[in-house]
């Protein structure tokens, strides 16, 4: 346990009851990172964080205040305890709010390894970027770098609370970017590809990193348009995340209490096809969201979301969890500043049995997005509307890039007739395979 930031937060919850707070949890964040960008060879930007922050959350009965800051001295807790403790005092209660009662939080948890090496260097993320802009560079058509960049992360993180919780872990991270740009004049396409992992050793390579930049972008040149149709649309596996996260935030407990989504009286309901199976797991090892314990102290586990298309779960914290009369699923997140609420951790949907390519061949004739373009569905509606570009599929192969296009649809039937292929990779804390929809409309000239 990172026992100088353990004894910041059990201070500032002592000095919180001192001021008259019924109960209270402190969240204490030691964290450095270091970011480096370059572009056409040289340092475009170089950026060093180093902080130890607090975030107080008190409560006087069932109100409730949280303040944070970077004043860690006795007179900066005293004077964050003082005000939050007059903050509470003033706000409205809230029935459904309050910390976990003892008997709820964890008493011991898994190492995740999660934490993987000292923060490195400034001069190896830069070689790093490097690297990997130089070998966007070199792939045919490319013309120009649309920059690369490397970060670098290390933090520790405690949660201390007033029912006898106390816990911390440490969490590292690593990432390189490159962005290529291929084409002339108006005509310019880009693209990037990117790689972000706990452990330098599971970095991709610079030269595969930067070599995939620059073939999605130069690939992408002389674009077409296509007329208004209806036909399957098959997402790549870069973007099909996103019809997981729409899935997501459809059955968050805080949507679901609230009633604005389109989810809502589905539990144990066929929301997808019998071959869908989402599950999240927070303890998975080296997973970029893994986490041994929510931000209310209670024991994360794995979650099965959807078994054979069945709606099996809700995302709960404590507060939606009281609200619906259910029991938290340990999903609860939050800032320094702010209230807890639930939040996905590692979500996957698992791999279908068929190629991309057989996928394509089986259709014949489609529309493979590989870019997504504005700010997704509305989630209360389940109505699916966004910009995209991709490439068109005649034959079963793909045939031409294609931008300027409208896909819409309605989320119930997506889900219903989705098909993932068998190419899960694993890029985020949200992955999927590319994913094959039947009927969407498709809206271009």
């Amino acid at each position: 346990m990172t026992r100088d930031t353990l004894s910041l937060a059990q201070n500032a919850l002592s000095r919180a009851r001192h001021f008259g707070a019924t109960s209270a949890d402190a969240l204490a964040i030691d964290g450095r990172s270091l970011e480096v960008a370059v572009r056409e060879g040289a340092i475009e930007n170089l950026e060093q964080s180093e902080a130890c922050e607090i975030g107080l959350r008190v409560f006087v009965g069932q109100s409730s205040a949280a303040i944070a800051t970077s004043k860690i001295d006795q007179a900066g807790i005293d004077k964050i305890a003082e005000q939050a403790v007059a903050m509470a005092k003033a706000a409205p209660p809230d029935p459904y709010a309050g910390i976990a009662d003892a008997g709820q939080v964890a008493r011991d948890w898994a190492k995740l390894d999660i934490a993987g090496e000292p923060l490195t260097d400034a001069a190896a993320l830069r070689d790093m970027a490097l690297a990997a802009e130089n070998h966007a560079l070199a792939v045919k058509g490319v013309n120009k770098s649309g920059g690369a960049g490397a970060s670098a992360s290390d933090r520790s993180i405690v949660l201390a609370a007033s029912n006898g919780f106390a816990g911390s872990y440490r969490r590292t991270g690593i990432s390189l970017s490159a962005t290529a740009i291929a084409g002339e004049a108006t005509a310019m396409e880009r693209d990037y590809d990117f790689s972000s992992v706990i452990h330098r050793e599971d970095l991709r390579s610079p030269e595969d990193i930067g070599r995939e930049a620059g073939l999605r972008a130069a690939r992408k040149v002389n674009p077409r348009k296509v007329r208004s149709q209806t036909v399957p649309v098959i997402y790549d596996s870069r973007i099909a995340s996103s019809l997981v996260g729409h899935f997501l935030s459809a059955i968050m407990g805080s949507a679901i209490a609230r009633g604005t989504s389109f989810l809502r009286d589905r539990l144990g309901e066929q929301v997808f096809g019998k071959a869908i199976e989402i599950s999240d797991d927070p303890l998975k090892p080296r997973g970029l969201s893994s986490r041994p314990f929510d931000a209310e102290g209670i024991a994360t586990r794995a979650l099965p979301l959807v078994e054979e298309g069945v709606l099996k779960s809700w995302i709960l914290d404590l507060g939606s969890a009281r609200q619906l009369g259910l029991a938290t699923t340990g999903h609860a997140s939050r800032g320094l500043a702010g209230p807890p609420g639930p939040s996905a951790s590692n979500v996957e949907m698992k791999a279908g049995t068929q190629t991309l390519a057989a996928m394509m061949k089986a259709i014949g004739e489609g529309f493979y997005v590989t870019e997504l373009i504005g700010h997704g569905p509305n989630i209360v509606t389940g109505d699916y509307s966004r910009g995209a570009a991709g490439f068109w599929i005649e034959k079963g192969e793909i045939a031409y890039p294609v931008s300027e296009v409208t896909i819409a649809g309605k989320l119930t039937d997506m889900f219903l007739n989705l098909t993932p292929a068998n190419d899960l990779t694993y890029r985020t804390s949200l992955n999927a395979p590319s994913c094959l929809v039947e009927g969407m409309t498709i809206g271009g000239r």
